[in-house]
């Protein structure tokens, strides 16, 4: 079981104002989570490989192919403000 303290610790370390009667009940909501974690922890998983995912999970990603580069003088044209080939930018109080 988990103690009402530790609630309250968690709760602080989140920034959470939890009152009396919160804290009382998630501290008997997460002990019951732990006795359920507790129960799985008692199955025989022997041979059973350890899997990621429950189905396989392949990359879906294009490939970057560049069609059309810009040069520097291009990209430069658009600046509002540029000093020795660099964009100029306003300085950050």
């Amino acid at each position: 079981m988990i103690s009402t303290q530790e609630v309250k610790h968690v709760a602080k370390l989140a920034r959470l104002e939890l009152t009396e009667e919160e804290t009382e009940k998630y501290s008997k909501q997460l002990g019951d989570i732990l006795k359920y974690v507790e129960q799985m922890n008692e199955v025989d998983t022997t041979g059973v490989e350890p899997m990621p995912h429950a189905i396989p999970v392949y990359n879906v990603m294009r490939e970057d192919i560049v069609k059309y580069e810009q040069t520097k003088e291009e990209l430069m044209s658009n600046a509002p403000f540029e000093e020795n080939g660099f964009f100029r930018v306003p300085k950050i109080n």
